[in-house]
């Protein structure tokens, strides 16, 4: 599949720095997909690869729950049924960790064939990261008419609902794109991402959603084929004030703000894959929930 959308996409690669850290991201996600350990334990490293990006992704979300001594190992132990959620599942920060795992989770089950339906892609993430938080009238469906959202405030008001449907087509376009030959995987990821947050589809939970499908787009384009690397830990560094920063300077719309944000992608897939690494070294050693 091309066109005019895809075409551009792949332009971007033009920018300054934007080619070299793409090549410096592909580099590290091929050395992780040739791990020694990943010739047979992928399923159990990818699954940790989950449980890891669930975290950094709450942790971008604001929603690490007080008192946590290690948000990894509560999230594992949600993700495996250990923990009793009881009353606390009614605290609302603990409420959008849930759905941040859910979402995480649900990325498994989406692979190049599903996102040829990327509207529905997009309501079934957004059904698992909202379905506590938002009445049922609202999962799983953008913005309609009175209805605005109050996220990612920083970047300016949220798109009207013509120009947010116009980019969501885009989205569209660019996702089901994905498993093309040749399709520039993560300059599509990347601009799919902060697509997601700058236009604000949803009433609530479009960070959750943008990740979400980041994590989706790099494993189905193949950059990133075993699902090990932790792109949510790449974005997450050093608290994510520079995933935020990055993201602020693609809204302004400029070239040098669209070469920002794209560096910072292509560089937080290196730490995704150096996390992949860790993850896939733990496998290895038999310390996995210790690493």
């Amino acid at each position: 599949m091309s066109s005019p959308t895809l075409t551009a996409v792949a332009d971007l690669a033009r920018l300054p720095g934007v080619a070299d850290s793409v090549t410096a991201a592909r580099e590290a996600c091929t050395a992780l997909r040739w791990h020694e350990a990943l010739r047979r334990r992928t399923p159990e490293a990818a699954a940790e690869s989950r449980v890891r990006g669930a975290a950094a992704s709450a942790l971008l979300e604001g929603a690490e729950p007080a008192g946590s001594a290690g948000s990894v190992d509560l999230v594992r132990d949600l993700v495996r049924g250990a923990v009793d959620w009881g009353e606390r599942g009614q605290d609302p920060v603990w409420r959008v960790l849930a759905g941040v795992v859910r979402a995480t989770a649900a990325t498994e089950r989406v692979g190049s064939t599903q996102l040829r339906s990327p509207a529905q892609v997009l309501a079934s993430l957004h059904t698992a990261a909202t379905g506590d938080l938002l009445p049922m009238s609202q999962v799983g469906r953008p913005r309609r008419a009175g209805e605005d959202s109050l996220e990612w405030t920083e970047l300016g008001p949220a798109p009207g609902l013509e120009e947010m449907r116009a980019r969501l087509d885009l989205v569209h376009e660019l996702v089901a794109a994905v498993a093309s030959a040749g399709a520039p995987t993560l300059l599509v990821a990347a601009v799919v991402h902060a697509e997601l947050l700058v236009v604000r589809p949803f009433v609530l939970g479009n960070g959750v959603v943008a990740r979400a499908l980041e994590r989706v787009v790099l494993r189905a384009g193949g950059l990133d084929p075993t699902g090990v690397a932790v792109p949510e830990v790449g974005h997450a560094d050093r608290a994510g004030s520079e995933y935020r920063g990055a993201v602020g300077a693609y809204a302004s719309g400029g070239p040098d703000g669209v070469r920002l944000w794209l560096t910072h992608c292509a560089e937080a897939a290196e730490r995704a894959a150096a996390e992949g690494g860790r993850i896939a070294d733990a496998v290895r050693a038999g310390r996995l929930t210790s690493a």
